[in-house]
């Protein structure tokens, strides 16, 4: 079995009652809306990472202001030739402020589109889970970064 470990840091940025996200289009062309964000280079800093994510997918400036939580999510899927990855991803999240830009389109990217959603309308919007424990950290701050279990969507 082939491991594959990702870490990925991502920004939950309210503002006026709306959350900012970008629309992750998948290999299979397959297009649902998560957190700006994404996966650190070698040796980047896991703030720094989100800093330059959100820019490449929103266009915006953001400064992050508070570390929300850890989430670790562990798959399997097939590879090719019939080989299986044990896929475990450890995801970062910050609450992030727009500090600059100007919202945009990321191109030639893993996203298509960015837009601010209202909150009451994200639950109806066609999304990857990591959504929701972003929401879901950010409304309850747990002082340990950790939700309770049986919280986590992608569980």
């Amino acid at each position: 079995m082939h491991k594959e470990l990702r870490v990925a840091s991502y920004a939950v940025c309210v503002r006026e009652g709306q959350l900012l996200l970008a629309r992750w289009v998948a290999a299979d062309g397959n297009k649902r809306w998560t957190l700006p964000g994404g996966g650190m280079d070698h040796g980047e800093d896991p703030y720094d990472t989100v800093i330059r994510e959100a820019d490449e997918e929103t266009g915006y400036t953001i400064e992050p202001v508070t570390l929300l939580g850890v989430d670790s999510l562990r798959r399997r899927y097939p590879r090719k030739l019939g080989a299986v990855a044990d896929f475990h991803g450890l995801r970062i999240l910050y609450e992030g402020r727009v500090t600059g830009g100007e919202l945009r389109h990321e191109t030639n990217g893993s996203t298509d589109l960015a837009a601010w959603h209202a909150l009451e309308s994200v639950p109806d919007l066609d999304r990857v889970g990591l959504v929701d424990i972003g929401l879901a950290l950010w409304r309850a701050r747990p002082a340990d970064g950790h939700l309770p279990d049986g919280t986590d969507p992608d569980r």
